[in-house]
């Protein structure tokens, strides 16, 4: 085995990828060959690193330079005069006035200081495709402890004692999960993982798949240890191309050590995992629409009781985890219970996984234990809105979950906390809105979503949520009276509580938590038919200010001759004629055409 001088770390999560990674990792292999340096220089796909919005990443160790934004133009430069020469091209760093670009630990950047990585511990250290690398970083052993130093019912103790709640949506203590199914006597038993990531602006089950598959098959073989079951499906997303690949990938190699198939770690113990693909519906995100998904039927919710611990796929017992839940568990059987609690609050032990998304300087994933405050999120580790704009509000929880506002800046995030709000955990989108984003508009994007992905099962959620779309649709377009936002209320209370499952009894929260907290922005549509943001084209107006030179291009460019005025004298817009399209303000030079 070669013993490589330098490591030239690429990453590969869909993100950087779709912005070339892979061409830059092949032109470094090409060049390193060219150089003969192939015997001393390795360069490895890994997962994501987080900071997605640097990307795509490269970082060469054992220096730790952290190259941002790379380009494959960039590539023969880096390796003539950092891989052969030792020079550390400076210009292509990433600048961090405090560090000048080099990183001996991605604890050091401002970024990662206050995160703490479980779930996403291998993420961009290692290659996700080489599962002797992740032997390497102890994997297989906290299933190998559990197979010949524990029983089943030692193991759903850590697990309950830890407190680790899933990660998926509604945060259930996942040991009282597998404890519900472990004593139902079945001639199968079943293991799922959620991988279904659909909520708009989430990717973090997708990270972990594609830099640590391992570390989801090897939990969901303790999990069915735990509980009794032989064989795992792993649900995921066909719009996740590279996540397949490298599961695919993983599965192989597991059955070809033998650390997935019969009689595992010669304990006498059968697993196995199976991959199916969904085809994208929202729905399936919820365990029994999903497990309708994997019987071949529609993806459509059903009524519980009984509930899959007793009665799940095909009927058999089951337990369902996301990805992150899931990537959780390995770590929690090696250190232990009182290890996991160490970290987060009382009642929402280990950290959280979101991704960090909408007005903020750094994109990205980002992993914190349980108890950060939002301010340290968006501001500490995000950077804050561009621009200087002033922090408005942050969605979590996606669709399901509700707007938190600059006035809970310093709230600490939790599955509690964030439910007194009126928002949720969900999987774990953080999508933040700055002084130039429409409350209102925000609330329509999110139940427009809702209303197209409901399975149409239910009354309340198939009817209910297209009668609030229709009523926010009329504010959005100044048609709307005050009785209708007594009735948009109504509505979302009634679908709340009378919806058949999670998914429809959690659509109106973005609606409720912005109608509580921006009451003022939905009468200012209302009543004054204005949308304070500028946002809502029907309710926008173009208004000509100081600074106009009577250049008459933007009257040139107006599609409906609304503009009015002679050269060299300050134009007016006629306001009966203007259609609202904008050309005139792209077209000012002078920045003196404003909406408001």
């Amino acid at each position: 085995m070669a013993i490589y001088r330098s490591h030239v770390l690429v990453c590969g999560g869909t993100g950087c990828t779709s912005s070339k990674s892979m061409q830059i990792k092949n032109r470094f292999q090409e060049k390193i060959v060219e150089k003969g340096l192939e015997n001393e220089v390795q360069v490895v796909a890994t997962g994501c690193f987080g900071l997605c919005e640097e990307g795509p990443i490269v970082i060469i160790y054992p220096e730790g330079s952290f190259y941002a934004k790379m380009t494959v133009d960039r590539v023969d430069e880096i390796v003539e005069e950092h891989l052969i020469k030792g020079r550390i091209v400076k210009k292509y760093l990433f600048e961090e006035p405090s560090h000048h670009g080099l990183v001996k630990s991605l604890n050091d950047l401002d970024f990662y200081k206050k995160q703490k990585r479980i779930a996403l511990k291998n993420c961009g250290a290692i290659n996700p495709e080489n599962i002797n690398e992740y032997i390497a970083k102890d994997g297989y052993m906290a299933l190998g402890k559990a197979l010949t130093e524990m029983t089943s019912e030692d193991v759903i103790k850590v697990i309950k004692d830890s407190g680790l709640r899933g990660r998926g949506g509604g945060g259930f203590p996942t040991g009282m999960k597998w404890s519900f199914a472990a004593p139902n006597q079945a001639d199968q038993k079943y293991v799922i993982c959620n991988a279904d990531e659909g909520d708009p602006g989430a990717f973090m089950d997708r990270s972990v798949l594609e830099g640590d598959p391992h570390s989801v098959l090897e939990a969901m073989a303790i999990a069915g240890y735990a509980i009794g079951a032989t064989k795992g499906f792993i649900y995921v997303r066909a719009e996740y191309p590279i996540a397949v690949h490298r599961l695919e990938i993983a599965i192989k190699q597991a059955r070809e050590l033998g650390l997935l198939g019969k009689n595992i770690f010669e304990s006498g113990f059968d697993f196995d995992v199976e991959i199916r693909l969904g085809a994208g519906a929202f729905v399936c995100g919820e365990e029994t629409a999903l497990m309708a998904s994997i019987e071949g039927k529609r993806g459509m919710s059903r009524n519980k009781p009984p509930f899959p611990a007793n009665k799940g796929l095909w009927g058999k017992p089951t337990i369902i985890n996301n990805v992150e839940t899931l990537a959780n568990v390995p770590q929690i059987i090696l250190h232990g219970a009182d290890w996991f609690r160490s970290l987060g609050t009382e009642k929402s032990p280990g950290t959280k996984v979101f991704a960090l998304g909408g007005k903020i300087n750094n994109t990205g994933l980002v992993e914190v234990p349980m108890g950060t405050s939002l301010r340290e999120v968006i501001y500490d580790i995000g950077g804050g809105c561009p621009n200087g704009k002033k922090f408005k509000a942050v969605q979590t929880g996606g669709p399901s979950g509700g707007c938190i506002t600059s006035d809970y800046i310093d709230t600490k995030i939790d599955f509690d906390t964030l439910t007194a709000l009126g928002s949720m955990m969900g999987s774990g989108g953080m999508i933040v809105m700055d002084e130039d984003n429409c409350m209102v508009d925000i609330a329509r994007f999110f139940l427009e979503f809702t209303v197209e992905e409901s399975c149409g099962k239910c009354t309340p959620c198939r009817e209910g949520t297209k009668r609030m779309l229709e009523i926010l649709d009329k504010i959005t377009e100044g048609k709307a009276t005050m009785e209708d936002l007594d009735t948009l209320e109504e509505l979302g209370e009634t679908i709340k509580s009378t919806s058949l499952c999670g998914l429809g009894q959690t659509a109106p929260n973005p609606v409720l938590s912005t109608m509580k907290y921006f009451r003022e922005e939905y009468e200012a549509h209302v009543k004054e038919k204005r949308c304070p943001a500028g946002v809502c084209s029907a309710l926008a107006n173009y208004i000509i200010v100081d600074g106009c030179r009577g250049c008459t291009k933007c009257a040139r460019q107006c599609p409906v001759g609304a503009i009015e005025g002679k050269v060299k004298e300050i134009h007016i817009i006629n306001q009966e004629k203007c259609i609202k399209c904008g050309a005139c303000m792209s077209a000012c030079t002078f920045k003196a055409i404003i909406k408001r």
